[in-house]
């Protein structure tokens, strides 16, 4: 059998408010109530009945052995208690779970170790729970030791352990012990950036050797494309994406808003502090085009008009590319300084040479900023990360060519490199 995780039409349905009485005898008070089709006697006055609310509904998809699937969502999406109830912490309302295999999961700082318990402890302990031998934990329990970077403390109640040693000891034992299925909530975010990395590493390694399946929860899509073939993305308790993991990311960070031909600059989109006086951008307009959208080799040109109260000189600008969510990926300036003269609505023409971007979606920031000494520009208008988005695609060339990864290529396309022998 392929399947490592079958789920269908899974439903949980929770109701907000308080719930639960003290006594047997205002439980029966007010299911009496219920049968007769009353209102609730133990309601306080002013008091509304709670609502049910689903944060899971009628959800349905398989996991093969094997694979990595990242599961992404916005809070409150449903991304936690599915992984609950596929861990069997928490049981559906509705719905069925198939299970190929021992699952071992870290839903959170700590889960499933005993505080009160040494980290060595604790390492038997959770292969006893998983079904190994004390002589199969006895086999594995150094290398679990060498990779959590946890051996001068684990003979340490874990107890007295920081949320980044929790987390160094829980992966290292979930990854190590005989487990078929990994499943991981955003616990990684706790641990250092080498220490991350290094997990990253090692899930990637168990999967692709020992067929090890993965669900992987988090909000950092760089760990998310970096790991995961597939992606799952939920909003509101329901599936609204199944596929590959770059589609998914897209899917994920929302449809974009696409700048129209005059975007008019807002107050809250701009920053607040260490901006100089004189000089606030006011409409955004591109040149000749519909939609923010451009093919490969292109140029990008657009018109800003700007509310100048003041002789200024020495004005230079600064446009920031990144991807939408948040990697940032190259930049353009003005190294010559610009003299503005005062008068409202001024109006100054932009063109930016994107030919080196790759097919994908990006945002920019547009600063203006005069620069008091190198690396420390003082800005006078900054509009924010957002509020500006293109989007890059294929031409015909470039579609003749190998497609473009984003994963293993990043988000510039290189050029020929001139090498001869001196």
């Amino acid at each position: 059998m392929n399947i490592a995780i079958k789920v269908e039409n899974i439903s949980k349905k929770y109701k907000l408010g308080q719930i639960g009485v003290t006594t047997l005898r205002e439980e029966l008070s007010r299911l009496g109530a219920k049968i007769k089709r009353k209102e609730d006697p133990l309601l306080k006055i002013g008091q509304k009945p709670g609502k049910n609310f689903y944060a899971l509904n009628d959800i349905s998809f398989s996991v093969n052995k094997g694979e990595r699937i990242g599961i992404i969502g916005k809070n409150g999406a449903g991304k936690s208690t599915l992984l609950k109830i596929i861990s069997r912490i928490t049981a559906p309302t509705s719905g069925s779970i198939g299970i190929n295999g021992k699952i071992a999961s870290m839903l959170e700082v700590g889960t499933g170790f005993h505080p009160e318990l040494t980290g060595r402890e604790n390492i038997y302990m959770n292969g006893a729970i998983l079904g190994m031998t004390r002589k199969e934990i006895d086999e594995k329990c150094e290398k679990i030791i060498d990779f959590s970077e946890c051996r001068e403390f684990i003979d340490t109640p874990v107890k007295r352990y920081s949320s980044g040693m929790y987390v160094k000891l829980a992966f290292s034992v979930a990854a190590h012990l005989d487990s078929d299925i990994l499943i991981m909530d955003e616990v990684l975010a706790v641990g250092d950036m080498a220490f991350q990395q290094k997990c990253l590493e090692k899930m990637d390694e168990i999967s692709r050797n020992d067929g090890k399946t993965i669900l992987y929860v988090s909000h950092n899509m760089n760990t998310i494309r970096s790991l995961c073939d597939r992606c799952i993305v939920l909003d509101k308790g329901k599936i609204i994406f199944d596929g590959k993991t770059e589609k998914a990311i897209e899917v994920y960070l929302g449809t974009l808003k696409v700048a129209s031909r005059i975007n008019k600059v807002k107050t809250e989109s701009r920053i607040k502090e260490r901006l100089l006086d004189g000089f606030a951008f006011e409409t955004l307009t591109l040149a000749d085009r519909e939609k923010a959208r451009y093919k490969t080799g292109e140029k990008m040109r657009f018109f800003t008009t700007e509310n100048v109260n003041k002789d200024l000189s020495g004005v230079r600008f600064r446009a920031a590319i990144s991807r939408p969510d948040g990697t940032a990926v190259t930049s353009f300036v003005t190294y010559d300084g610009i003299n503005i003269k005062k008068g409202e609505n001024q109006k100054t023409e932009f063109t930016l040479d994107i030919s080196a971007l790759a097919p994908g979606r990006y945002n920019m920031i547009l600063g203006a900023y005069k620069g008091t000494k190198p690396g420390n520009p003082l800005y006078f208008d900054i509009i924010v990360r957002g509020t500006i988005n293109f989007e890059v695609t294929a031409d015909e060339d470039f579609k003749a060519g190998n497609y473009w990864n984003h994963t293993k290529w990043g988000s510039i396309v290189g050029g020929p490199i001139e090498a001869k022998q001196i």
